[in-house]
């Protein structure tokens, strides 16, 4: 994955710096490069983010016999 977000940004530099001015590099670079593949990146690690938090939930949430104020 990050090899494609490499090569797409290596590919929008470029267009950037062909642009005829700089306030056009800049929008070519932020609408063509940046927020498409903030879009990506979110999307496709969706399901990372759930199994982590999905993790930290199961490693903070106490065990049957666990909890305070239970007799053993």
């Amino acid at each position: 994955m990050h090899i494609i977000v490499i090569a797409w940004l290596y590919v929008t530099v470029l267009m950037a710096m062909t642009e005829s001015n700089v306030v056009a590099g800049i929008l070519t670079l932020l609408f063509y490069g940046v927020l498409p593949l903030a879009l990506l990146l979110w999307l496709f690690g969706g399901p990372a983010r759930r199994r982590r938090a999905a993790r930290k939930a199961a490693q903070t949430t106490p065990a049957d016999g666990d909890e305070p104020g239970a007799r053993h």
